[in-house]
């Protein structure tokens, strides 16, 4: 989906937050005019910052992984060099508003309180080495030591939320050449076809092959380089360059957070959540244990587009392997077989109002992620309306969600149980602001057109998300300004404060706590329309 216009202020926002001003103005103009080189940046940023500055808050911004650099093969016979050019990488800007997310409810639920203590450093510093990390806790109050740091490192690079850095600078091959041609030593079965974006080329290209992205070093010991050799790298992924790009000076391994990993979690935790809501407990249970089964499976189950595309189908999975990853759990060993293929059928079933979030062929179960999620977007969708345009305007949007084609106004009345005189005001409210499609069917004989309208989901959703950022920056703007209202408050001990002081800092407290909740939740509406 596309940048909306709320969408680039609040990323710069988040950056201005994080970095300052003149980061954010570096950052804005890449979101707004595309890709840059760093002179063009110099030159086109709505401010007076020289090339020098330019360049070190690009190497900053890359450094915590919102900026990718690359560039693109001049035209054969041409002399000139390719240029090195920028683009922000929208995604990873808005990550950074949810690290707590991916610290609490993904990795210490998982791995434990130390994993999630590592992942913390590289959230906040962005890329380290092993080194930098065992050096960063001996800086720490609560010290680690340099063995469970190690530990946590493996079990982070072992379950994927930690991964080796990618190219610096990628070389896209030039666009004019085409598909057909072939990469050598490539059979014709793992060619993928070319993504359809420019930032979707550029993170495939920079992306290593699994061996490199995720290496075993610790078998081999840390200067190991087991993981650059020739022989791991599986057939038909391009070849990478000789220089090891992704290791320090002392040729450590660079780190960063695999938020392509993290997301997928909390999409899979969304899942159970509106099974649960939609179905019951024991669905819940079954649909968790079949994304454990399909968790492994699901990493190379890439579509055509790129690494980057969510998934929407799991891989098929027999019922025996369901049931013996449910009975791993307290909750699934209560459950009988015969229980839990009633659960998959219930899963399995469609209805007026609800798809099926199961599909079964031939004995084989196939989660349908773009079922379920769209279930949840539905729900979103209506009861912003609800809340905007009233019951009646909700039962007609609704009416139309599930008719999905157009339908003129008096059979929208006769659905929706409304008086037919106020239906074409409703419908023409909702269309103003950008809910519904409408189209005039001229009739002859007729003065008056017949009014047909529709819901445009893809559009309804791009509304709706351009709103969700709008009121998230809004949330971050006022907590920015409680804060800096009560600066010097904050910096008072808490234990000294008597009186009204105190009063006045549990009112921030208790403020700050609303508001961060506020844009948490909102942030998990967001993940639903953009990154799941």
């Amino acid at each position: 989906m596309t940048t909306t216009e709320f969408g680039i202020v609040y990323a710069v926002h988040i950056i201005t937050s994080h970095f300052g001003s003149v980061a954010s103005k570096v950052c804005e103009c890449l979101l707004r005019r595309g890709p840059l080189s760093s002179r063009e940046i110099s030159r086109l940023a709505e401010s007076d910052i020289n090339h020098s500055k330019v360049k070190d808050i690009l190497y900053l911004l890359i450094q915590h992984n919102c900026v990718q650099a690359f560039s693109i093969e001049p035209p054969d016979g041409s002399e000139s060099k390719a240029i090195v050019q920028y683009i922000a990488l929208f995604s990873n800007i808005l990550h950074r508003a949810r690290y707590n997310k991916f610290s609490s409810k993904v990795v210490n639920e998982e791995l434990g309180s130390q994993c999630s203590g590592v992942l913390d450093g590289l959230l906040s510093n962005g890329r380290l080495t092993l080194e930098q990390l065992i050096d960063r806790d001996r800086d720490s109050k609560k010290q680690m030591g340099s063995e469970a740091i190690r530990d946590s490192l493996q079990k982070l690079v072992a379950a994927r939320f930690v991964e080796r850095v990618p190219s610096p600078e990628p070389v896209l091959g030039n666009k004019d050449e085409g598909p057909a041609q072939k990469k050598r030593g490539a059979k014709p079965s793992k060619i993928f076809k070319e993504p359809e974006s420019l930032e979707e080329r550029i993170l495939e290209a920079a992306t290593p092959v699994d061996a490199i992205r995720f290496p075993f070093i610790f078998e081999q010991g840390s200067s190991s380089t087991v993981a650059d050799d020739d022989s791991n790298i599986s057939e038909g992924k391009r070849k990478q360059p000789e220089v090891d790009y992704t290791s320090g000076p002392s040729n450590e391994v660079i780190w960063r957070p695999n938020f392509e990993e993290l997301i997928r979690r909390l999409r899979h935790k969304a899942c159970v959540e509106i099974v649960k809501e939609r179905r019951d407990e024991g669905c819940a249970n079954v649909m968790k244990a079949m994304l454990e089964v399909g968790r492994s499976q699901e990493k190379k189950a890439k579509t055509d587009k790129s690494v980057r595309t969510p998934i929407f189908f799991s891989v098929p999975m027999s019922m025996g392997s369901i049931y013996e990853e449910l009975i791993k759990t307290d909750a699934g060993r209560e459950m009988t077989q015969e229980r839990v293929e009633a659960c998959l059928e219930q899963l399995s079933a469609t209805s007026s109002y609800l798809p099926a979030f199961v599909i079964e062929s031939d004995g084989s179960y196939i989660v349908d992620f773009k079922s379920i999620i769209s279930v949840a977007q539905k729900d979103e969708m209506e009861s912003v309306v609800m809340r905007r345009y009233g019951k009646e305007a909700f039962r007609m949007f609704r009416y139309l969600s599930q008719e999905d084609r157009f339908v003129e106004t008096d059979k929208i009345a006769d659905a929706a149980l409304t008086e037919k005189k106020d239906t074409p005001q409703i419908l023409l409210k909702m269309w103003k602001d950008g809910y519904l499609h409408m189209q005039k069917l001229a009739v002859t004989g007729v003065y008056i057109p017949f009014l047909l309208w529709k819901v445009n989901k893809l559009i309804v959703s791009r509304q709706m998300l351009d709103e969700m950022y709008h009121a998230s920056l809004n949330l971050s703007l006022r907590l920015t300004h409680e804060t800096d209202s009560e600066k010097e408050l904050l910096l008072l001990p808490m234990e000294k404060l008597e009186g009204a002081l105190k009063e006045r800092r549990n009112k921030y407290r208790a403020k700050s706590v609303l508001l961060t909740s506020a844009r948490f939740k909102l942030d998990d509406a967001i993940m639903l329309f953009h990154d799941f």
